[in-house]
């Protein structure tokens, strides 16, 4: 029996396999035993330390793995996270008790990025309201705005950012981008203007965010930085809830300083009902659906298996965190 063959892996990343059932296949004939979590989202804390006594590796979606979770883990060597971000997976722990944290860069890039522009172009043209009507019987005369003229700020320029300037493009709209690195090339090719944060917020139209969540973004768009962002702008966040103070961004709606938000990340995940944001009109809320298409599951599933065999089997993982 070789050492994978020993091994048991825990799925928690509820779309690992789904549009192409050849990733369960292929797990399920490498190791000993494949256990997928029955919970249909993200696992807190608490569950998984239920799941966790015996597993050797997880395939990890959005889940809370801290340090209660590591420490009733004995026999886990890695953590693959299928998807981008790793701030929900204590990494000091990990560190500290030799367990191996990869990730999938890039690998949904352009389905985030696609799901940026709908929103964009949803808001825009209030394209929610306008079928709404329709259906209902109107024939409403409803009045947009076009994105061609207009500044779009880009808070982050990494793959994601990176995969909505290029969609942007072909709006004719003026892109400005904000990001501690700066890939020069790209700005050069992409006749791109790059401005600090304090400058980007008074001019731009619409407001991306394709930032990691890091201690210095926890809650950076707060009260402050709303309210030096253009009267009558969009907000757009396709990158994680934690990035936002949600009372701050209600007010900001509620006063009519933003005229409107585009959202597919929360916090905590699912949101309450009793959220205000998901009664306002001017708010279209996604369920953190970005990630999920065809091609990017299919795409975050391979690098994750690949990954978590790679350790499993007493090698190194293509994309390593720690």
């Amino acid at each position: 029996m070789n050492s994978l063959e020993k091994c048991h892996v825990l799925v928690t990343a509820t779309s690992f396999g789904k549009d192409d059932p050849s990733l369960r296949t292929r797990l399920e004939a490498s190791v000993g035993k494949v256990t997928y979590s029955l919970f249909g989202r993200p696992c807190s804390s608490e569950e998984l330390r239920l799941l966790v006594h015996d597993v050797d590796g997880i395939i990890a979606g959005l889940d809370q793995i801290d340090r209660p979770v590591i420490e009733k883990a004995p026999k886990l060597k890695v953590i693959a996270r299928y998807g981008v971000g790793y701030d929900r997976v204590d990494l000091a722990c990990a560190r500290e008790k030799g367990i191996t944290v990869s990730f999938t860069p890039g690998a949904n890039a352009i389905s985030v990025a696609e799901l940026t522009i709908g929103l964009m172009l949803c808001l825009a043209r209030d394209i929610p309201s306008a079928s709404e009507a329709t259906k209902a019987g109107g024939w409403p005369r409803l009045s947009g705005i076009s994105l061609a003229g207009k500044k779009v700020g880009i808070l982050g320029l990494g793959a994601i950012g990176k995969a909505v300037v290029k969609r942007l493009i072909g709006f004719e709209c003026q892109i400005l981008v904000y990001d501690i690195y700066i890939d020069n090339k790209f700005v050069q090719n992409n006749n791109i203007i790059v401005v600090s944060i304090d400058s980007m917020l008074p001019e731009v139209d619409f407001l991306s965010l394709h930032l990691p969540v890091i201690e210095d973004t926890k809650c950076l768009v707060n009260s402050s930085f709303l309210a030096r962002m253009k009267p009558g702008s969009y907000l757009i966040n396709t990158a994680r809830g934690e990035l936002v103070d949600e009372t701050a961004l209600t007010k900001a709606l509620r006063s009519g300083h933003l005229r409107g938000a585009g959202l597919d990340a929360f916090y905590p995940e699912p949101p309450s009902p009793a959220n205000p944001l998901l009664t306002m009109k001017n708010v279209i809320a996604t369920p953190h659906a970005g990630a999920h298409s065809d091609s990017a599951t299919k795409a975050m599933g391979e690098m994750a298996l690949e990954d978590c065999l790679a350790v499993l089997a007493g090698g190194k993982p293509s994309h390593p965190v720690i």
